[in-house]
């Protein structure tokens, strides 16, 4: 990697989705929904909000969330727009935990989910009006085939609609891999490299934004919550030993987002 991981100098660490099944299956997936809420993502049903306006969710929509997670964006699909969702994730308890809120929140008939790779979809080509992601693209290895397969799976003129956490400037080679490697992320993109992506693999792009100010806002909250009203919990939960390992590794997030290194990006995009 060198001495220093630019914006424009990708490199990937040796991680794999059965690493990030492992992670998530066990406490780092809990504590996560504890700092996050069911979302497990930034922002909330405020951000699941924005971009599905902007997407142009509506009651005859199909859409795919594609690494769904525990399914909180896909419910609020449902609940506010209408729309008749898909989520396809890898991770059988998350799958499992989406499968069974959504059942509670009586949403049976318009959300359901998938276990499956998203590099291989297990759909037909042309099925979904819309392809939705939310903060979870990160942990894909290849970004460019997960594009193919969204195209593959969106309707002719249809709309992928996503954020993700995405590289904003350079930083040490040690710094990058010790981001990367508390999070599970192979690497991020970055906002040019995944509009390349989007251009690349037949989609235009309606709409990029950088989210990285209120990215930084949101990790200074998520360290503020870790090592205040959840702490004793977390301890009591998982050990102190996690605790301290999340505390440091959120420590050097805040840090990297406070000196704009990393971020999070909002793309729109239509099928060509």
């Amino acid at each position: 990697m060198g001495d220093v991981v630019g914006k424009k100098q990708m490199a990937m660490l040796d991680i794999n989705v059965g690493d990030v099944m492992t992670v998530y299956e066990g406490p780092v997936g809990q504590l996560w929904e504890m700092l996050m809420g069911e979302e497990i993502h930034v922002g909330g049903e405020e951000e699941t909000r924005i971009l599905a306006e902007m997407a142009g969710v509506g009651e005859q929509s199909r859409v795919l969330d594609v690494l769904a997670g525990q399914g909180g964006p896909a419910r609020h699909l449902a609940r506010r727009y209408g729309a008749t969702v898909m989520g396809l994730d890898i991770t059988p308890r998350m799958v499992a935990k989406a499968v069974e809120r959504t059942r509670i929140a009586g949403l049976g008939d318009r959300v359901t989910f998938r276990l499956g790779n998203a590099l291989d979809m297990p759909f037909r080509a042309g099925t979904f009006d819309i392809v939705w992601g939310q903060d979870s693209w990160c942990y894909v290895t290849d970004k460019e085939r997960l594009l193919k397969e969204c195209r593959r799976v969106a309707k002719p003129g249809g709309t992928i609609a996503f954020t993700d956490w995405i590289q904003t400037g350079t930083m040490s080679a040690e710094e990058w891999q010790t981001l990367n490697t508390f999070m599970v992320f192979p690497y991020m993109e970055t906002l040019e490299g995944y509009t390349e992506l989007l251009q690349r693999n037949g989609f235009t792009v309606t709409e990029r934004e950088d989210l990285s100010e209120d990215f930084s806002k949101q990790m200074r909250r998520y360290h503020a919550s870790l090592t205040g009203e959840l702490e004793g919990e977390i301890v009591d939960l998982f050990g102190k030993e996690v605790y301290r390992d999340a505390e440091r590794g959120l420590a050097l997030w805040r840090k990297a987002a406070d000196e704009g290194k990393v971020g999070r990006g909002r793309f729109i995009g239509r099928k060509t």
